[in-house]
């Protein structure tokens, strides 16, 4: 990695957990050279503008959370457990999760519809392809029958989807990391009762 890719990366990394934490709005330039002991005119050497940091961050962060979720899930073969798979990403790593300030998706989601426009199309993209990732578990659990043929893989993809991001806000909010196990352990029973063969 050359050395102006490395400063990027540094910048990217070191101001993600303030941006997550505060928001992209409310994140100034001075919390940024704070945070990377950076002055203001390397960090806009490296980035166009605080959106173009922004939209790296969202990048990252939402990159690093997906990588995630597929390291865990390439251990598994058969549909059943990889949707548990998925499932126990966030219980395990909820912590980490929490620390960091919340779900970076769902914080940039509910930012980016409401002010950040820019952002906007990037975090839609995250829900889709998060949606669409379920979706193919749920396809594959169908084909290769482990999974009742007649059940809406989108219908549940949405469902799980709202589940696990109210379940990591209840469970943020409340400061009581069983509040996401108690919704997580309530979907693998959904799974075994509506889903499973």
């Amino acid at each position: 990695m050359a050395k102006a890719e490395q400063t990027r990366q540094f910048i990217i990394e070191k101001t993600a957990p303030i941006f997550n934490k505060k928001g992209y709005y409310a994140t100034s330039l001075s919390d940024i050279t704070t945070a990377t002991g950076l002055t203001k005119g390397s960090i806009y050497g490296n980035f166009k503008d605080k959106d173009d940091l922004a939209l790296q961050v969202y990048t990252y962060q939402s990159k690093k959370i997906a990588d995630g979720v597929d390291q865990q899930l390439n251990q598994h073969r058969t549909a059943l457990k990889k949707l548990f798979a998925f499932f126990d990403f966030y219980k395990e790593n909820f912590k980490n999760i929490a620390a960091s300030g919340g779900c970076p998706l769902m914080n940039a989601a509910i930012e980016a519809d409401d002010s950040l426009p820019f952002l906007t199309p990037k975090v839609k993209r995250s829900f889709a392809l998060w949606r669409q990732r379920l979706i193919s578990i749920l396809e594959e659990g169908m084909t290769s029958g482990e999974f009742k043929q007649h059940i809406s893989a989108e219908h549940f993809a949405i469902t799980f989807m709202a589940m696990i991001e109210g379940g990591i806000l209840l469970a943020k909010i409340s400061g009581r990391g069983k509040d996401l196990t108690i919704v997580l352990n309530n979907m693998k029973e959904m799974v075994d009762r509506e889903i499973r063969i």
